[in-house]
């Protein structure tokens, strides 16, 4: 798909809430008194990523690698290092074999990706992953002397269980990216208060929350349009 046909399959819905994305990102980036112009292209990447990667599109993978590294950026000169590990180290590498895993597995002939569901053994591990590098991460951060440990701790936890379920195809991999993006709201509304420059990344993840929010049911719709199709035809 070239640009105009992939936002010409956006529904009307999602064209709203990508463009409302974009508008709330920017006004906040205009009333900061402080702008960060990083913070702003950070911002507008992940919105307009999370509104393909709700459709269940390849490329939205491509823009979560990019604005991993801007992130990874944004959040090192904050000293909020596990933010900057987990997205350069973490989610940028799952982003890229999440890239290769739907590219392996689309649906039919269409940019779609085929839905799938974590098994009980793969959620197991997921599961028992995700303590295990949340436990590391901890001591870590802990040594880097990382800014509001327990939250940037906890982002680890939900992070990495969300990009384990997106290289899963799982639904459930949204409901974990917004419990992250609650976490990551409440994590720069503390950075804001010491620079006013990071409110536009306070408004990204607060959009994130409802692109991801709707991402959860459209997958699930998705999976259940997929999973009747693939019936035999009386």
């Amino acid at each position: 798909m070239n640009v105009r046909q992939l936002l010409r399959s956006l529904s009307r819905f999602e064209r709203t809430l990508w463009i409302c994305s974009l508008i709330v990102v920017t006004v906040s980036f205009l009333l900061t008194p402080t702008p960060s112009y990083l913070s702003l292209a950070a911002s507008l990447i992940g919105v307009t990523a999370l509104i393909f990667i709700a459709k269940g599109y390849v490329v939205g993978q491509v823009l979560i690698v990019i604005f991993a590294v801007f992130y990874g950026v944004i959040s090192f000169l904050f000293r909020y290092y596990g933010e900057m590990i987990t997205y350069l180290c973490m989610s940028a590498p799952m982003a890229i074999a999440s890239i290769v895993a739907w590219s392996r597995h689309p649906y039919a002939d269409t940019a779609e990706v085929s839905v799938s569901r974590a098994t009980k053994k793969q959620l197991c591990l997921a599961l028992l992953l995700t303590a295990a590098v949340t436990v590391a991460f901890y001591f870590i951060l802990r040594a880097l002397h990382t800014a509001n440990l327990t939250f940037s701790t906890i982002s680890v936890a939900t992070s990495f269980l969300a990009s384990s379920l997106t290289l899963l195809r799982d639904p459930h991999y949204a409901a974990a990216y917004a419990a992250n993006d609650i976490v990551l709201i409440v994590l720069w509304i503390l950075a804001a208060v010491t620079d006013i420059g990071y409110l536009p990344m306070i408004f990204c993840f607060l959009m994130f929350l409802f692109n991801d929010s709707y991402a959860f049911f459209n997958w699930k719709r998705i999976k259940k349009r997929q999973t009747e199709d693939a019936l035999p035809t009386q």
